[in-house]
């Protein structure tokens, strides 16, 4: 498909893109409200025992969890010594978290003195301009009404409390979305600003580097029916290049500061210790196989095999839904393989457990096929749905949070 051709498919009218912009934020804000409102309440029934404490309120949510270490580094900075264990090995610290996000949030916050005020406002601006990223996005192949409910249910989703808490994750989106958007559009430029950006906002830029990879050989394979020029062929490659060193460079950066070759590696691991005894170490889909075996056999006391079959069958299903799910097919070849590209990527370096929820929000475009039937009741059910799991995420993961399986 040529660029004139996308163009076509997009609405183009300076008034149509200003009246999208309008509808998104009220949406957007529509959205913020309901999520506030959970928020409150699981303040206040948040007790002794769990992370926020008893006394907990709005304020307390912004800053919970990873959003203390954002706050930390924004005051404090990154160690130049690690952190021991009384055991001697490295702590859990701030090198596990990426920098422009608590800084950017330190920035804003410079006119207010909290740093929470500022993690909130970047949040919330990221979050509404993330929103209208992806309305473009979609608009490139799906109709007005389907892209905008799928803002409805991005905005509204499990994980909406992302929107307006301290974390990167909103910010990470932003990035994201414009750049699958440049990549839609063959516009490339832009892609050399944004792959840095990602790189240090949230891990997962090798995760695009795959992508591009395999978004370049799919472009090969069909350049007699879309001309593939030389210009287009060295922005494919020099940009996956690009993603691959950006995405190993804050290790780099880390091992230069410490003194510690494998500074990043080990505090990422410092994390996994706290769910698997002993020493953890890393290699390629080792993590995920010591998921499967620490949820099957420690804790659900259950075959080993099932395990396996159950990760088999769910790949699988994934793997064909990708490939033959007409609404999913509706998206386009680039979110596809964006999609098929972070599920691989996880697979290969992610030891799953409850963040695993957090961690599938980079998948957002694929609401585009759940909003795709225009049935009114399947919509209306898939927000119910969409509140209802985020009142579920929210209470476990905010008013209560004293578990295992209770970690946003």
């Amino acid at each position: 498909m040529t660029d004139g051709q996308l163009a076509a498919e997009a609405p183009a009218a300076p008034v149509r893109r200003g009246g999208a912009a309008v509808r998104i934020a009220v949406i957007y804000v529509a959205a913020r409200l309901a999520t506030t409102l959970l928020l409150l309440l699981a303040a206040q029934l948040s007790g002794f025992g769990t992370r926020m404490g008893a006394d907990a309120d709005l304020g307390s949510t912004i800053v919970a969890w990873d959003g203390t270490w954002y706050w930390l580094i924004a005051y404090s900075g990154y160690p130049s010594q690690l952190p021991l264990t009384d055991a001697g090995q490295i702590a859990e610290n701030a090198w596990a978290f990426l920098p422009i996000f608590p800084y950017l949030a330190q920035w804003v916050s410079l006119p207010f003195g909290q740093w929470a005020i500022g993690a909130l406002i970047v949040s919330l601006v990221a979050g509404y301009a993330a929103s209208l990223v992806l309305y473009r996005l979609l608009r490139l192949r799906l109709d007005e009404s389907a892209a905008l409910w799928a803002v409805v249910f991005f905005a509204s989703g499990p994980l909406a409390a992302l929107f307006q808490v301290g974390y990167a994750e909103t910010l990470n989106l932003l990035w994201l979305f414009c750049a699958l958007w440049c990549v839609m559009r063959r516009k490339y430029g832009w892609l050399y600003l944004l792959i840095p950006l990602m790189a240090f906002t949230r891990p997962g830029v090798l995760a695009f580097a795959l992508f591009l990879a395999l978004f370049g050989i799919w472009r090969w394979l069909i350049r007699r029916r879309e001309h593939l020029g030389a210009r287009e062929i060295v922005h494919i490659i020099v940009l996956g290049l690009l993603a691959v060193a950006a995405g190993f460079a804050w290790q780099a950066i880390a091992g230069w500061v410490t003194g510690d070759a494998g500074a990043y590696l080990s505090t990422e691991l410092a994390w996994r210790r706290n769910w698997i005894l002993g020493d953890a170490s890393f290699a390629p889909f080792e993590a995920f196989d010591a998921g499967i075996r620490f949820w099957f056999v420690t804790m659900w006391q259950l075959p080993l095999v099932w395990g396996y079959i159950a990760v088999g069958a769910g790949i699988v299903a994934i793997a064909a839904a990708l490939l033959f799910l007409p609404q999913v097919r509706r998206l386009g070849v680039e979110i596809r393989l964006w999609s098929a590209s972070y599920l691989f990527y996880l697979v290969l370096v992610f030891f799953p457990q409850s963040s695993v929820f957090r961690l599938l929000v980079p998948l957002s475009p694929l609401w585009g096929a759940v909003a795709v039937p225009r049935s009114r009741v399947w919509r209306v059910g898939v927000l119910v749905a969409c509140l209802v799991g985020q009142w579920w995420w929210i209470y476990n993961m905010y008013a209560l949070g004293n578990t295992a399986w209770q970690v946003p």
